[in-house]
């Protein structure tokens, strides 16, 4: 497994910035809502939380739910950055999106 280029993580934060999405910390055990971009031994991971608003809004609306609005911020981030000319995959367990290094 390739280590990530110490490039990429501010390569993928401000392509995110740049389109407007909100970033927070790089704390995983951080759940503020808005977009974490955190260094792994694969590249960066892209991870999203929702507010407790936002949820509560969810689940007052028919047909939306927090999964269905997840995968639709996945899939804008994972648009972009592949756009940009970046590997996105979605790892194995699920949570966010992987922003693959170069090898």
């Amino acid at each position: 497994m390739s280590s990530a280029s110490p490039d990429l993580l501010p390569q993928v934060r401000h392509a995110l910035i740049q389109a407007g999405f909100y970033l927070v910390g790089e704390d995983a055990e951080d759940s503020r809502p808005g977009l974490a971009v955190t260094k792994v031994p694969a590249g960066a991971l892209v991870k999203w939380t929702a507010s407790d608003g936002f949820t509560a809004l969810a689940k007052d609306q028919p047909g939306v739910s927090g999964d269905s609005m997840k995968a639709v911020v996945q899939a804008a981030v994972s648009g972009l950055l592949l756009q940009l000319g970046h590997s996105v995959v979605e790892p194995e367990d699920g949570g966010g999106l992987l922003v693959l290094a170069d090898k």
